[in-house]
């Protein structure tokens, strides 16, 4: 008798469980699982190792790695070819997340939807109220803590500057798991990410209305966004990878 699968723990269903060609299309539909999505949503759009991603499965790191392959495989499939593309099914189990230490805490959707308390920290310009553009250089990061989807309470906390890397533990220390920023670089992410934190970057304007929009769900951001985000306009003058 073959052993029955163990179920993959996944944290987040779909918003969307069907894409489709525009007009008609006649090829096969693709099918992506549950748990393959997972893998895409912790790997490719939360930024996780595979380690880590196979640790919020609940799997071995191998099993984490041949999820991820299928999946891009089929996903690729889907867009190269024109074919429908279908989310459903799989051997999954929703995570309980009946506490924020449940889950890894800054990729979990219901920290997000203010299930569980946050702390968002943005790296802060005093003088204008704006979000500093050169996360590691920081003089300040303001804090707020987030409880029931709103604002409790703020906090502005001085850092001396010139953090680097190090200010990803400067924010873990004071209990912060998402950072709202401009550009930060490869190693600032990896740093951010090991701590648990999830980061928004590529925003620009005022901190209070960047932490309000991330809580109203319509936060513009650039994923893909690196390094200083207006280093002409300040003349940060760092080469950016």
């Amino acid at each position: 008798m073959a052993r029955p699968c163990k179920k993959r723990r996944i944290c987040q269903l779909p918003r969307c469980t069907a894409f489709r060609p525009q007009g008609t299309s006649e090829r096969p539909t693709v099918r992506l699982t549950l748990e393959e999505f997972e893998c895409l949503r912790l790997m490719d759009y939360e930024g996780l190792t595979q380690a880590a991603c196979a640790a919020q499965l609940g799997v071995a790191r191998t099993t984490a790695q041949a999820l991820y392959q299928s999946a891009r495989v089929r996903l690729t499939a889907a867009l190269v070819e024109g074919r429908p593309l279908v989310i459903e099914g799989g051997s999954y189990e929703l995570c309980p997340c009946t506490s924020a230490a449940s889950c890894a805490p800054a990729f979990c959707p219901k920290r997000q939807k203010g299930v569980f308390p946050m702390k968002i920290g943005i790296p802060y310009d005093e003088s204008t109220q704006q979000i500093f553009q050169h996360f590691g250089k920081t003089a300040a990061f303001k804090i707020y803590t987030v409880a029931d989807g709103a604002v409790q309470s703020s906090e502005v906390v001085t850092t001396g500057g010139q953090l680097h890397e190090g200010a990803a533990q400067l924010l873990a220390t004071h209990g912060v798991d998402t950072v709202i920023c401009g550009g930060v670089g490869g190693g600032m992410q990896m740093a951010l990410t090991q701590a648990g934190i999830r980061f928004y970057s590529g925003v620009q304007g005022a901190a209070d209305a960047a932490a309000e929009a991330l809580l109203a769900g319509n936060l513009a951001y650039d994923p893909a966004a690196r390094g200083c985000q207006h280093h002409h306009e300040h003349g940060c003058g760092h080469a950016h990878a």
